[in-house]
């Protein structure tokens, strides 16, 4: 009798152990975010999916496409670095930085076409990375999905954007740039194995960012006579080594 009732217990426990087991994993999967089914969106209800509703996903829209980034929650909800970027379409602030008022905006108006591009290959990353959920209706697409004269424009440039840099790229390739390092304790310098450094345009800057910048370039002594070459500030104009200041 007494052995009866010790393995009737003995089962009880066990099942009892098995209910708890089996009340925990659905109160666990009862928690998670419901997965967001792709459609088409609204601002208002993208809005409503910022990581502030802890039983609702963390979606961003980019170029009008909606992603699912429930999975970086960490980095997506409240306190998140890229918060900013949750519940709206915040386009413009992935290349320009702006992460406050007007910069958190889907406008992409006065960027160059590189700077475009660099939005677009930002959204080729989402679409790598996580789940696509659907268009976001407004600047990007119609109230049926299909792509607006906005987007068609933002493809264009970007494409455009792609040639410049592949050109620039061919043009730099021309002129052999200086080696550099950098330390903490030593600062910068540039060198050149064969040659001397020098500072010149960037060809086609102007074009691409309409911003002027430089690079260092390796000269031979008998190159060094061109006017738009430029010295390092402090630095032996015959010096093969050149601190930065």
């Amino acid at each position: 009798m007494m052995v009866a009732k010790m393995l009737l217990a003995s089962r009880f426990y066990v099942g009892l152990a098995v209910l708890v087991t089996l009340i925990a994993i659905l109160l666990r999967f009862s928690m998670r975010p419901p997965i967001v089914q792709s459609r088409l969106w609204t601002a208002e209800e993208l809005a409503l999916y910022n990581g502030t509703n802890d039983r609702l996903p963390i979606v961003l829209g980019l170029l009008g496409s909606v992603f699912d980034v429930s999975k970086g929650r960490s980095h997506y909800g409240p306190g998140g670095a890229y918060h900013h970027f949750a519940g709206r379409d915040a386009s413009r602030a992935f290349i320009s930085g702006n992460f406050t008022g007007d910069g958190l905006t889907d406008s992409l108006q006065g960027l160059s076409s590189v700077e475009v591009k660099g939005v677009v290959d930002w959204r080729d990353f989402y679409v790598r990375s996580y789940t696509f959920v659907g268009k976001l209706v407004g600047r990007y697409y119609d109230n049926k999905g299909n792509p607006t004269k906005s987007l068609k424009g933002v493809e264009a440039k970007s494409a455009r954007g792609a040639q410049l840099l592949e050109k620039q790229k061919e043009e730099e390739a021309k002129l052999p740039s200086c080696n550099s390092r950098w330390s903490q304790h030593e600062g910068g310098e540039v060198w050149c194995t064969v040659g001397y450094p020098r500072l010149v345009q960037r060809p086609l800057e102007i074009a691409l960012t309409g911003k002027m910048s430089k690079r260092c370039v390796c000269f031979n002594e008998e190159e060094l006579g061109k006017p738009e070459l430029e010295v390092y500030e402090g630095c032996d104009p015959l010096s093969k080594v050149c601190k930065l200041n």
